[in-house]
């Protein structure tokens, strides 16, 4: 049984980790995207090409479009930030019950 718990420890542990660097990517996103970013450069590239995944349908289901700012990053970050103080949090808590 000590087995699964630390299976479980460890799988909570890799996705908080997982969780704070693609909320790292979000915030790099919305700050690259408040300067004019060339966009033929790698590290832009890259950067869209992880987010806009997951903002993009935000994006499209927000009322708010047409104001002019984007507030699907401010959504998925909270969204992060649930998961990382409610799943990891769960996953950790059932794991020490085993």
């Amino acid at each position: 049984m000590f087995v699964l718990k630390y299976l479980m420890i460890g799988f909570a542990e890799v996705l908080d980790i997982i969780l704070l660097t693609y909320m790292i990517v979000i915030i790099a996103r919305a700050v690259i995207s408040w300067v004019n970013p060339d966009p033929y450069n790698q590290v832009v590239i890259i950067l869209y090409r992880l987010t806009e995944p997951v903002l993009g349908p935000i994006r499209r289901i927000m009322p708010m479009r047409n104001i002019g700012i984007d507030f699907s990053p401010f959504i998925v970050i909270l969204a992060i930030v649930f998961l990382r103080l409610f799943l990891v949090q769960i996953i950790r808590h059932v794991s020490l019950m085993i």
